[in-house]
Parts: structure tokens; sequence; C-alpha cells
């Protein structure tokens, strides 16, 4: 592997520290090196707070007395275009241009419209050195969620569902019952924890009132979102229970009662999964899992709006019940959770 990706790997490594923690912000990491040296790292660590660059510059001024010395003989690797407005934040590129960093090595560029092109027009109008495009397809896979939620103005999409050996999905008498271990279902809670929000239909809610948390992982609880047309379900559910932003997509009313959403749709007999994904790109949902039912994964799978499926396989048979989704596209990954097997698949 070249010097160049050597260290634009480190910035990728660092970035992904970030996850669950900057949407609807992209995933940052830099890194600065003078004369084969890394003097300062960073990675873009909570929505709102300092960017990677940032960070990167602050630690090496911590660790170096003459740091601003270095800086005019270095190089400084990020992960993704620095941006050139002011945001939550100031400019990345006028902090470069500031302390004279004569090379900036940029992973891929940002299509957010505000910086797209434009941090790094300003840094070589200010005589600065750009090299674009080391690893990046690396870096824009790292952020396939902002660049999906900027590209396509909805949230980031991946469907989970777990089925038995003979593609059932629930039984047939409409119960609750377990299809995977508990190492599939600790790992399902550490993807919760990765992502803005949740996705369950009404019935699913019903049946299994679940709490669509991250009680086995320990990160942040994702967002609930719940499609209930007619406003059926009992308020006494654990979705309920005002713990996280909740959305109740309907047909009814449009309300806030504490932190529970309810969102009146226009039309409920065409466009749902449309309409729900454009409402949740307003409020900065930059990615959701949509863990069911059946009916609400189909829907979803039937409009082409999906991104990834994770789907696990465990080792039950169900005689009878619900047929479990089936959708196709690249097979991404195979391999043993416990004694479930997962495999993931994209949308091409």
């Amino acid at each position: 592997m070249a010097i160049h990706e050597i260290y634009m790997q480190r910035c990728l490594e660092l970035a992904a520290l970030g996850a669950g923690n900057v949407s609807p912000n992209p995933m940052v990491g830099a890194v600065i090196v003078h004369q084969g040296k890394i003097i300062g790292e960073g990675y873009h660590q909570k929505y709102g707070q300092a960017h990677a660059e940032v960070n990167a510059v602050n630690q090496a001024l911590s660790n170096y007395p003459n740091a601003e010395e270095l800086f005019k003989q270095s190089t400084i690797y990020v992960s993704l275009e620095p941006c050139a407005h002011y945001g939550k934040t100031p400019p990345c590129a006028d902090l470069i241009i500031k302390h004279q960093i004569p090379h900036v090595i940029v992973g891929c560029r940002d299509p957010f419209a505000q910086v797209d092109g434009k941090g790094i027009e300003k840094l070589r109008q200010a005589g600065v050195e750009v090299t674009l495009g080391i690893l990046e397809q690396e870096c824009q896979d790292l952020n396939k969620r902002f660049f999906t939620r900027v590209q396509k103005q909805r949230p980031y999409i991946i469907l989970k569902w777990a089925q038995t050996a003979n593609g059932y999905f629930a039984p047939a008498n409409g119960k609750q019952q377990w299809i995977t271990g508990p190492e599939s279902q600790k790992l399902v809670h550490q993807w919760r924890s990765e992502e803005d929000a949740i996705l369950v239909g009404k019935n699913t809610a019903r049946i299994d009132n679940p709490q669509l948390n991250t009680r086995l992982w320990p990160g942040k609880s994702p967002k609930r979102v719940v499609i209930d047309r007619n406003l059926e379900l009992d308020t006494n559910l654990h979705l309920f229970d005002n713990s996280v932003e909740t959305f109740a997509f309907n047909a009814i009313k449009t309300d806030l009662q504490e932190k529970i959403k309810y969102i009146a749709l226009e039309d409920f007999d065409r466009f749902v999964p449309q309409y729900i994904l454009f409402q949740l790109y307003l409020q900065d949902v930059q990615s959701i899992i949509i863990e069911g039912g059946a009916h609400t994964l189909n829907t979803f799978i039937e409009a082409g709006l999906w991104d990834e499926a994770r789907i696990f396989t465990g080792k039950m048979l169900f005689p009878a019940g619900v047929k479990a989704p089936s959708c196709f596209g690249e097979k991404v990954h195979e391999s043993m959770v416990g004694q479930d097997a997962l495999q993931i698949i994209y949308n091409q």
C-alpha cells in the first residue's frame, strides 16, 4: 500500500469512531504528517462540535511547542473535503490556510451543495496543493448514509429480519416467537446504536410491544417510527413511553405530545414509503432500520426503497406461518452469528 493510502486508511479508522454520534453530519477523520511522522490526528466526535481537522490541529498544538512551524512543512490527510462555509463551526479550509499547511490530501469530495468543490477551490486559491481521490471509494462507502441523504433526499434504508430455516417470518398463530439466538439479538442492538431511527408497522408494535432500544449494547437508542394509519395502537405500549423521540405516521392528525410526533400523511393509499421517508429527511434522519413486520418490509421492497438487507436465518422450523420477505441484489457478506446464518445484500 502506497504511503498516501496508509495515512488515508488511518483517517477512515478515526472517522468510524464517530459512528452513531455525528448524524446528520458525515464521519470524518484527519491526520497531520510532518516528515513521515504523525504529529496530530482527530475525528468528528459529535454533531455540533469540532470537526476532524480542528481536533487534529489542536492535538498537534498541545503536543508540540513548535507546531506552528511544523505545520508549514506538513501534509494533512482528510477523508472528506474540508468545509468552506460557516455552519455549527467555522470553515475547516480557513483553518488549514491560517496554519499554512501546504499540502492537503482529500479522500473524496463532499456532495453537500454548500461544500461540494468549494473547500478544494478555496484551498487552491490560497496556494495550497490539493490531491483528491485517495481511497475515494472507501471514503464514500464510509459515509454512504450521508451521501444518500444529500443526493436522494431520503434516509439510508436498512431492512432487517429473521426467518426460519424453512423461510417463515412469524408463526401462523400470530404470537411473538424468537427465531434467532442471543448473539444475533445483541448484534441487532449494536446496529440500532449506529443508526438514527428504527421503524415498525402497527401489527409488530401491537403483537410484540417492542422497546426498540439498545438495552443489550452500550450505545444511544435510535428514534422510533411507527406506521399506524387510524391511530389504533394503545398509548401504553413501550413505543409511547417518551424515552426517545418517536414519529407516529397516520391519516388523522399532526400533533406533538411530549416526545411523540404525530404526522398525518396526505395520501395513505399511495406512496406511503415515499411520504414517510421524505418527512424523516426533513427531520434530519439520515439512516433508518426497518424491522417489521413482513407487510411493512414488503411495502418498502416493492417500492424499491431500500439500500441493504440484513437477514438472519435461524435453525428453527415453523410448520406454517407468515412467509419471510425476499429481495434481490448483491450479496456482500455471509457469516455465522452464534447458531444463526447472517447474510447482507446491497440493492443494486
